[in-house]
């Protein structure tokens, strides 16, 4: 969840999500086209968001050639990109391609993919092949106004909260708690060690191999969509390097200590 959210911004989010909840289920029932749906969307970001219509939002934002529907910015500093579909449009793969592609052309780190009623949050990485990683997904209408996810979503991309700090901290912090992390957690040496004592400890006799304790939990625990997909091996990564144990550090020795020479008196004989 962000962190210092105003109490006027939570209360402004509440009552507008109720009242906006009425509005998008009425136009699913209408089938509005996707021009009414972009300026139905530039309500909701102006009401629920708190950005200011036309001063803060672009419409048709020229990108190399082609044009994104909505573009934020808030005192010259652009925040993200907006790309809106027809409402009862399935969100799918191309348009995720599309807003991406938009994005690494200005670039933007991220983009709202959304049909005013379903909005998505996506994190652009600027890796090759350059893609997007899905950080949020609500649905408007059908959605707990009370969730984490509504909080991150339009609390943390809000007019007063959002900030380049804010957005990586909660993209990090949605990373560390993704499903691809505890998997990949479950089958780390520490976990598989710790369930192969707690297995000894069962019935007399039990010691299994660690390499078959981490391939029953492989192959009969985790789902394996959470070890094969893609963000797996994000998940993996992180694992690992939390994993690999902490560099010794040469300390240099310090300086031999130097003492300055004693003076030593000479007896002068006096003259006879």
């Amino acid at each position: 969840m962000p962190t210092k959210i105003p109490a006027r911004v939570q209360k402004r989010i509440a009552q507008q999500l109720k009242k906006y909840q009425a509005t998008v289920a009425d136009a699913r029932r209408r089938d509005i086209n996707e021009t009414d749906t972009a300026h139905l969307a530039m309500d909701i970001l102006c009401d629920v968001f708190g950005y200011r219509k036309i001063e803060e939002i672009t419409s048709e934002k020229a990108i190399r050639g082609t044009f994104a529907d909505l573009a934020v910015t808030v005192g010259g500093q652009f925040r993200f990109l907006v790309e809106v579909k027809a409402i009862n449009t399935e969100l799918k793969d191309a348009h995720v391609t599309q807003v991406v592609n938009y994005a690494a052309n200005l670039p933007a780190d991220w983009v709202l993919l959304t049909n005013a009623a379903r909005w998505q949050a996506w994190k652009v990485n600027f890796n090759k092949p350059i893609a997007g990683t899905l950080v949020l997904d609500v649905d408007l209408c059908g959605c707990n106004l009370k969730s984490r996810d509504v909080a991150d979503l339009f609390a943390g991309l809000s007019r007063e909260v959002f900030t380049p700090d804010s957005m990586s901290k909660m993209f990090k912090t949605r990373q560390a708690m993704s499903r691809y992390s505890i998997a990949q957690l479950l089958l780390s040496p520490p976990v598989v060690t710790m369930v192969r004592r707690e297995l000894r400890k069962l019935a007399d006799g039990l010691n299994p191999d660690i390499d078959d304790v981490r391939d029953l939990i492989s192959d009969h625990v985790v789902k394996r969509e959470l070890i094969e997909a893609e963000e797996a091996k994000a998940a993996a990564r992180a694992v690992r390097r939390l994993s690999r144990p902490a560099r010794a550090v040469k300390i240099p020795a310090p300086p031999p200590i130097v003492h300055a020479p004693q003076s030593v008196g000479l007896e002068i004989p006096r003259d006879v």
